[in-house]
């Protein structure tokens, strides 16, 4: 498990669609995740410290957890299939460990609120994590394959990814608040 952490929310320039970009804690690479724009507020809203005058649903989820005695201690980015993402929430519930099907977009949004570490598994990064080129802030594709080429299969698993990561707005994605 790779430990992440948000380091922002974009939107995209063509269609307005959500997604909160992750960086590993420790290097250079990050994981573009889509979210609905429900989630995004959610999350922004925490990351912000903005104070709403009632709980929104993922307030009254940690509340819950808490209220029955249980602790949120991470979440996980586990699978990427068919371009779904799939997260685990992890409780610990009675001196020991449950796991939680989550979306990843809920599971960020809960993990903001526990202040919990957000982890991805290896193999979701391998699929989905980009390299941005310092100069542009545009995806770098991986050499990868025979003679450094991407392969034509990669190119499709990945082009979803690259297309939507070329519409967004990155001109001070490395500018960050202190």
């Amino acid at each position: 498990m790779i430990e992440m952490i948000i380091d922002s929310i974009r939107v995209s320039l063509m269609n307005y669609q959500r997604v909160v970009i992750l960086k590993e804690k420790d290097a250079e690479r990050y994981l573009p995740i889509w979210i609905g724009p429900a989630e995004a507020d959610a999350i922004a809203v925490k990351l912000q410290e903005v104070t709403v005058p009632r709980p929104l649903t993922h307030d009254l989820l940690y509340s819950v957890i808490d209220n029955l005695g249980a602790t949120v201690s991470s979440i996980i980015i586990s699978d990427l299939k068919s371009d779904t993402f799939y997260a685990k929430i992890l409780l610990m519930v009675d001196s020991g460990q449950m796991e939680i099907d989550s979306r990843p977009s809920d599971a960020m949004a809960l993990a903001v609120r526990a202040e919990v570490p957000i982890y991805a598994d290896e193999a979701v990064l391998d699929k989905a994590g980009i390299l941005l080129d310092k100069e542009t802030g545009k995806p770098v594709l991986p050499d990868k394959g025979e003679g450094g080429k991407v392969s034509e299969e990669e190119l499709k698993r990945m082009s979803a990814f690259y297309d939507f990561i070329n519409t967004l707005d990155m001109d001070d994605f490395d500018k960050r608040k202190s």
